[in-house]
C-alpha cells in the first residue's frame, strides 16, 4: 500500500450504512451500501451548483468542480476554503471577483451515472490545450497499475454502486479517489492536484467508469495525455481523444485492453501472457 498518497477507506462509516434485506433464495441478508448526500457549491458570493456526493474530500471536489467547468483558472488564488457539514454547504473564495451569472443559464446534462451538469461551452480551452507528444505508456506499467488498483481495499469493492479513479506515474498510483458519479472522482483528484501543487507532467489517469465525452473532456482540461479505463468507450469520447492526441485506452482488465486513440504512445514491453487475469470477483462489477 506503499504506492498510494491518498487511498479509499472504506472503513469509514460516514462512508457507508449496513442494511437489512433478503437474497434470491428469500434468505436474510445485511449489507453494505453506499451514502450519497448532496453538497451545494459557493464560488465566492453566488451558488454555482448542488451536487450528489459521497461527502469525502469537499474542498477538493469543490475545487476541481471548478477548475474542470473554467470557473477557477490556473493562476486564480483561492484565499479560503469554508465547509459546513452540517448544512452540507462549500464555499470557495478567490481573491478575484467572479460573475457566472450568464454561465450558469447554459447547462449540458453529461451521461454521468449521477446526472453529471456541464457549465457553458463544454469545448472552452479544448481546442487551445496540447498534450505531451512524447509522454509513454510501457504496459508494463499497465498490468501492474491494474492489479494494484484492483485489489486495493475499497467502497466499489466494499459496496459498489460507486466509481474510482486515480492519478498514476508510471507503475504508481498515487491519488484514488471515489464516488457515486466518475465526474465527482476526478473533480477531485483535479481539486487535490491544484490545492497541492502537483504537476501533470509524467502522469496517467486511471478510471472504474465509462470513457465518455466528459471523462476525456475533464482529463484534457487536466493536460494528462493517458486516459486509461477498465470499462468502455463512447463514440464522442473516441472522437474527442482523437482531436486531443489523448491516448485512450478502454477495458483494461488483467493482460487485455483496447486503444482507440493515442495509440502512438504505447511501449509494449511486457509479454501478456505473463500478467495475472483479473479474479472472477472483480469481472462481475466491471459494468458498475
Amino acid at each position: 500500500m506503499a504506492d498510494f498518497e491518498i487511498m479509499p477507506e472504506p472503513k469509514d462509516p460516514r462512508l457507508t450504512e449496513r442494511v437489512v434485506g433478503i437474497d434470491q433464495q428469500g434468505r436474510a441478508i445485511e449489507t453494505s451500501v453506499t451514502v450519497e448526500r448532496p453538497l451545494t457549491l459557493f464560488l465566492n458570493d453566488q451558488e454555482i451548483v448542488t451536487m450528489m456526493t459521497i461527502g469525502d474530500y469537499p474542498d477538493c471536489l469543490a475545487v476541481g468542480f471548478l477548475l474542470n467547468q473554467n470557473m477557477l483558472q490556473p493562476t486564480d488564488v483561492i484565499t479560503g476554503i469554508d465547509y459546513d457539514e452540517e448544512i452540507d454547504v462549500v464555499v470557495v473564495r478567490t481573491e478575484r471577483e467572479t460573475d457566472y451569472e450568464q454561465k450558469l443559464k447554459k447547462k449540458t446534462r453529461t451521461s454521468g451515472c449521477a446526472v453529471g451538469t456541464v457549465f457553458g461551452d463544454v469545448m472552452e480551452r479544448f481546442d487551445e490545450i496540447t498534450l505531451d507528444p512524447d509522454a509513454k505508456l510501457h504496459t508494463s506499467w499497465l498490468y501492474a497499475l491494474t492489479k494494484k488498483i484492483n485489489t486495493t481495499p475499497s467502497l466499489y469493492l466494499e459496496a459498489g454502486a460507486i466509481h474510482g479513479c486515480v492519478l498514476c506515474e508510471r507503475a504508481r498510483p498515487l491519488i484514488y479517489m471515489e464516488d457515486v458519479g466518475r465526474h465527482n472522482a476526478v473533480d477531485k483528484i483535479a481539486g487535490y492536484m491544484f490545492l497541492n501543487k502537483i504537476s501533470p507532467a509524467g502522469k496517467l489517469f486511471y478510471t472504474t467508469g465509462r470513457l465518455t465525452s466528459e471523462m476525456v473532456l475533464k482529463t484534457v482540461q487536466m493536460d494528462i495525455p493517458i486516459l486509461i479505463s477498465r470499462s468502455g468507450f463512447t463514440a464522442w469520447g473516441v472522437e474527442l481523444a482523437r482531436k486531443a492526441n489523448l491516448t485512450l485506452i478502454g477495458r483494461a482488465r488483467g493482460s487485455r485492453f483496447v486503444a482507440l486513440a493515442g495509440e502512438q504512445r504505447i511501449v509494449f514491453d511486457a509479454d501478456p501472457r505473463q500478467a495475472e487475469e483479473e479474479p472472477k470477483r472483480l469481472r462481475r462489477k466491471a459494468s458498475i
